[in-house]
């Protein structure tokens, strides 16, 4: 009797949580599924079943199809700077002798990371813009004129420039996370490394990088995830132009549905997003059990 009643006690807390999650996060998206089989017009209210028609729309149209490589174009970016770039910058941080100038360190990486997006996209958009930008007049003044652009106007360089803007805006936040998980690392296995004659790129590799990989999975599933459904640098910087050229599922989910009013189609949209960040949480979340399993 005492074992069921603490379990009953246990459900009386599990079950407000289910029931919260259940209602503001699995019912939206099973109502997002069905909104998605319909021809919704939101501001007449006029509703017509199609089945899978929005999703075959979908794969015949050329600006998902360019939205959703852009996804991929800011996750594999995304991957190579606030995560890898992010351990290897954690790891020289952690490696200064003097703990004053780690902490100064610490701080100046992190300050972008407490700009908001709105705010960062505001300012990279002044810094890019052709006449007046920084960027521009940097350029010239160390005699690579040529190199000058408008760099959001143009097809070619829109979508780099709002990527190099989100890396800078999001690689102190990972960098301070890795240098926490290095801090965890004892002391004493360094020591001995040091001792053995190990060099310090060696002790990056054969020490820091295997003891901080359950960080690195957590920080590749959130940078991935987050690639996916990135929205307001976009809409803050180019709206997705110039000719779509810089649209993501983010941002033209919001056009389909808000400015085209076609709301049946940006359900089918949202799906795709949560089907995409989902397979790659449940992919990440199954190579880090067989590690742990391994080790």
């Amino acid at each position: 009797m005492r074992t069921i009643g603490k379990r009953a006690l246990g459900l009386a807390w599990v079950v407000p949580a289910l029931v919260l999650v259940g209602v503001f996060v699995y019912f939206p998206l099973a109502e997002n599924l069905g909104f998605s089989t319909l021809k919704w017009d939101i501001y007449s209210g006029s509703q017509e079943y199609v089945g899978f028609a929005n999703y075959t729309k979908l794969v015949e149209d050329p600006v998902f199809w360019r939205s959703l490589g852009n996804n991929v174009l800011y996750a594999a970016v995304s991957i190579v700077f606030q995560v890898f770039g992010a351990l290897v910058l954690a790891a020289l941080i952690e490696g200064v002798r003097s703990e004053r100038w780690q902490r100064v360190l610490r701080a100046i990486y992190f300050i972008p990371s407490a700009i908001s997006l709105t705010v960062a996209g505001l300012l990279f958009y002044f810094i890019y813009e052709p006449d007046l930008g920084l960027l521009n007049h940097l350029l010239q003044a160390v005699g690579l004129g040529g190199l000058s652009h408008s760099w959001l106007g143009e097809e070619s360089t829109a979508m780099p420039a709002i990527v190099a803007m989100s890396q800078w805006q999001g690689f102190g936040y990972s960098t301070l996370l890795f240098a926490v998980a290095i801090q965890r690392i004892p002391r004493e296995i360094y020591q001995a490394a040091a001792l053995d004659g190990t060099g310090p790129v060696r002790r990056f590799f054969h020490v820091t990088v295997p003891l901080v990989r359950e960080m690195t999975g957590v920080m590749s599933m959130v940078t991935i995830s987050g690639a996916f459904q990135v929205f307001n640098e976009v809409m803050v910087m180019t709206s997705g132009g110039p000719d779509n050229s810089t649209q993501v599922l983010g941002t033209w989910l919001y056009r389909s549905g808000f400015v085209r009013n076609d709301f049946g189609y940006a359900a089918a949209i949202a799906t795709v997003i949560f089907v995409i960040t989902l397979g790659i949480a449940v992919a990440q979340l199954w190579v880090a059990r067989r590690r742990r399993v391994a080790w």
